[in-house]
């Protein structure tokens, strides 16, 4: 369908002027923030946290609105995004508490998501040579940061914040209806209509997301955007802290960084055009590290022993400086953001709304977590200039994986590239670490070949899960020490900071486990093991602070799920490996030793954080107090010590680990285990065993602090999770050779013995109980435990194998293909099992918790869990166990 100039001229401008005002609206509160920051008396922290919070919401919800682009047309969707946020910045003006201000914060952030609106529907309008020029305008509305900054302080110091939010949200309410009223549907939207195609569905939008060219631009975004906003946001609060500037004068001058950061996005996008995309990449990184550098220098006074006598010089960047160097700084950023998005619509012609969403999110992510990380730099350090020297370290690592991954690019490049256009999609051939050839039941290419690769797999899987279980984990150490260290958190809300990584891990997990067949294990291994770095440095850096404010912890505990997340990914990569008859042992040695790492983290972590192992670079201890004891404690370290193994074990996966050609996958291929009875049963069973590990695991060290104050919960906590993973590989075994569905009726049985010995042992009312029993009865319900985890994980490949090899009777062919969809159907049930039974590393603490709280005592939680047990005896029993069962195995 032809587009009209007009109709071009109109969708551009129509949407540049919408974006310009959400994005006026998304940064309100680097103005008014200030003034509620003096009302309620925030700490940086606290108020680096209320200025990202809206950031937070426009970046994750940019991937759906993307997505909802492309399915139902940019003028519904983008009127949506504007009445929504409206509404949400005038209800700001009711909120009274800190509490109030973050919730009402999220929906102010609704606006944020009008880029992703923006992008897909703009450049269904251009053509490939001029799409760069046209979303460089509409990329041009980040001048309404700007126009924040000019206007709203002026409106703040003569009426108050609070008209400065009902004169916005009637500004974006207006503006959203007349956008609306002034445009048309895209004409991929008519065409649609016309022939009556359906859209394509959000999984199959979700495709190109396996690439890693898509991550790489997101890092790209993260700084070129992702800092702008943080710089956007920050400037006023800095300038007023490092150069003295009242609120007027620093909004004037945090102006002038972002109107050239929004309007040159124009040159940045007719330059990608003109001249490459990746060209004007290569200078926005090269003159952004060194503007970066130059910024991150702090004030420092000098002495030199000269011939005559001492030399002293000061050395630092003026007022007058720091401006001509933002001013540039910001020019190349603006250059940078256009120039990411030329490559989307280019490279993923049918896909702009879910690339397009997924960058944005990444990048509007930064804009929320720099500023409550610059908070936390300048709480840490007391450095102003703290902030620029992380954003040197952000633009450095992007310079160099960008250079890195082009020459390695052209050298497997036809010698007719130099002919090609300049914005040609990268060429990816096949990497030689996919194994396109893998028959582990052929037992001359296991005994030859397989064996050898799939144990080095294996060696460097475990290793990346083990530290997936510590930072998992982490939190169940580092709550014992809050409250003897300053940290004020009654008990309720430490059982939560130890039960909120559970959730968020076994939330995660439903995700993970079905990532393997479409990103591959040696890539999928090594982004998710790399992603623990968030959560354990930024523990690191909260803390050191016993004022950081409770949602930030609590935010810091949510992120720790990524180390949950693993096991999934982590199972079913290596099931693809094995053969049908090694598989207990392989998968119990693999979760076995990998839960090591909940042990691990319970017997290091108290170590490690009574010493300075990082010297100065680990920053201050803080005072351990209870009754007359004090001692010097560093808690940081509970987060820093996994960052170096963290590095090496994500390098060693990704040049050690394979895919495998034959595991690839599509979500849908997978999603026929949801209809498998068999998957539901063993999400049960495996609920009582791997769900009570790990939940167990969270709650023993709180359990044991609150049921036998006298005792260091620190000395003992660890010895459960060790002697429950490292009997799991025994279970796996013994079902190789006994039968998974024999070992683990019993193993329930003895479960439920081992409950009641622990109540037999524990404190009623506060007075009896025995701690000896106690801890004896509690190692025996976590050996039971990694026996039933074991046993379980041998039960699920048997299942499905013997399933479909039934349906497929006696064709080879048939078989062959019962083989290849048994293999899969099992590891996505090994790995969504896993997602369903990680929910009691959540309910397992915090029905403690509620118990104790209810109660006074734990014992009503542990009933709850013996009837629990009682159905999975049950349900083993009548399905897998008896004879004539109707799955044995």
């Amino acid at each position: 369908m032809s587009v009209g100039k007009p109709q071009q001229v109109r969708a551009t401008v129509a949407s540049t002027l919408a974006f310009t005002v959400c994005f006026a609206v998304w940064t309100i509160f680097s103005i008014i923030g200030i003034q509620i920051k003096k009302q309620l008396g925030l700490s940086e922290t606290e108020f680096g946290l209320l200025v990202g919070t809206p950031i937070l919401t426009g970046s994750l919800i940019r991937l759906v609105l993307g997505v909802w682009t492309d399915q139902i047309g940019g003028r519904v969707v983008f009127l949506w995004v504007m009445l929504s946020a409206a509404v949400a910045t005038w209800l700001l003006t009711y909120a009274q508490s800190y509490q109030m201000f973050l919730v009402a914060a999220l929906g102010v952030g609704i606006a944020g998501g009008s880029f992703a609106v923006g992008i897909a529907y703009v450049s269904k309008f251009f053509d490939t040579r001029s799409q760069g020029t046209a979303l460089g305008v509409f990329g041009a509305g980040n001048v309404g940061a700007a126009l924040t900054k000019f206007v709203a302080p002026f409106v703040m110091v003569a009426y108050g914040w609070q008209t400065v939010a009902q004169v916005w949200a009637a500004a974006i309410a207006i503006t959203g209806v007349l956008f609306y009223l002034c445009t048309e549907d895209d004409p991929s939207l008519k065409a649609r209509r016309a022939t009556g195609t359906k859209p394509q569905s959000f999984l199959q939008q979700m495709e190109p997301l396996q690439h890693l060219q898509v991550w790489r631009f997101s890092l790209y975004y993260f700084f070129v955007f992702g800092a702008f906003v943080a710089l956007a946001l920050w400037l006023p609060r800095y300038l007023t802290g490092a150069y003295g500037m009242d609120i007027k004068e620093a909004g004037m001058v945090a102006a002038m960084y972002s109107i050239p950061a929004s309007l040159f996005r124009i040159v940045g996008g007719w330059l990608s055009d003109r001249y490459g995309a990746r060209t004007v990449m290569y200078w926005t990184f090269i003159v952004s590290a060194i503007c970066t550098l130059i910024l991150s220098y702090p004030p420092a006074d000098f002495v030199v022993r000269g011939i005559h006598g001492p030399i002293s010089f000061h050395l630092s960047t003026g007022v007058g400086g720091f401006i001509a160097i933002a001013f540039v700084l910001g020019f190349f950023m603006s250059l940078g953001k256009a120039a990411v998005y030329k490559h989307i619509p280019v490279y993923y012609p049918q896909h702009v709304g879910s690339v397009g969403g997924v960058v944005g999110m990444i990048g509007g992510l930064g804009g929320f977590l720099l500023p409550i990380t610059f908070g936390m730099l300048n709480d840490l350090t007391g450095i102003w200039q703290s902030c620029f020297m992380l954003l040197f370290v952000i633009v450095t690592v992007s310079l160099l994986w960008m250079h890195f991954s082009i020459l390695r690019m052209e050298r497997r490049v036809v010698p007719q590239l130099k002919d090609l256009p300049q914005d040609l999609p990268e060429l990816v051939s096949e990497s030689p670490m996919t194994l396109t050839e893998w028959q582990p039941e052929d037992k001359d290419f296991w005994e030859n070949k397989g064996r050898k690769i799939a144990q080095r797999n294996l060696w460097i899987s475990i290793p990346n899960l083990l530290l997936a279980f510590a930072v998992w984990m982490v939190w169940s150490v580092v709550v014992v020490n809050l409250p003897n260290l300053g940290f004020k958190y009654d008990t309720n809300q430490l059982f939560w900071l130890a039960a909120l990584p559970g959730l968020s891990g076994a939330t995660l997990r439903i995700f993970y486990s079905f990532l393997i067949p479409i990103f591959g294990g040696r890539r999928w291994t090594t982004i998710s093991t790399a992603s623990l770095l968030v959560p354990a440095l930024w523990i690191g850096f909260a803390a050191q602070n016993p004022d950081t404010p409770y949602p930030v912890m609590l935010v810091l505990a949510l992120l720790c799920g990524f180390g949950g997340g693993n096991f999934a990914s982590s199972m079913a990569n290596i099931s693809f490996f094995y053969p049908q008859a090694q598989k207990g042992t392989a998968l119990g040695l693999n979760a076995g030793l990998g839960n090591l790492g909940v042990s691990t983290v319970q017997f290091i972590v108290p170590l490690v954080i009574t010493a300075g192992v990082f010297g100065g670079l680990g920053g201050e201890p803080l005072t351990w107090t209870k009754g007359e004891v004090t001692k010097q404690m560093w808690l940081q370290n509970a987060g820093f010590i996994w960052v170096p193994f963290i590095i090496a074990s994500a390098i060693a996966a990704w040049f050690g680990m394979n895919d495998i050609a034959s595991a690839k996958a599509s979500f849908r291929d997978q999603a026929v285990i949801f209809k498998r009875k068999h998957n539901w049963l063993m999400c049960w069973l495996y609920t009582g065993t791997f769900g009570s590990f790990i939940g167990y695991s969270a709650g023993f060290p709180l359990l044991i602090k609150t049921q036998f104050p006298g005792i260091d919960a620190t000395k003992y906590a660890f010895l459960g999770p060790l002697v429950g993973a490292l009997i799991r590989p025994v279970g796996g075994w013994l079902s190789d050779k006994l039968g998974g569905a024999r070992v683990t009726f019993w193993n329930f049985i003895a479960m439920c013995a081992a409950v009641f010995g622990v109540l037999l042992f524990i404190p009623h009312g506060g007075q009896g109980g025995s701690f000896t029993g106690f801890l004896a009865m509690f190692l025996v319900l976590f050996v039971t435990t990694g026996i039933g985890n074991g046993s379980t994980f041998r039960m699920i490949p048997v299942i499905f194998r013997n399933e479909r090899m039934h349906a497929a009777g006696s064709d080879p062919a048939a078989q062959a293909q019962a083989t290849r969809d048994a293999a899969r159907e099992s590891a996505a049930v090994l790995g969504f099992s896993s997602a369903v039974a990680a929910y009691g590393a959540f309910f397992i603490p915090k029905g403690f918790g509620t118990s104790i709280e209810l109660t006074g005592g734990p014992n009503a939680a542990l009933y709850g869990y013996l009837v629990f047990y009682v159905t999975c005896i049950a349900v083993t029993w009548w399905w897998y166990a008896r004879k004539g069962a109707e799955a044995p195995c």
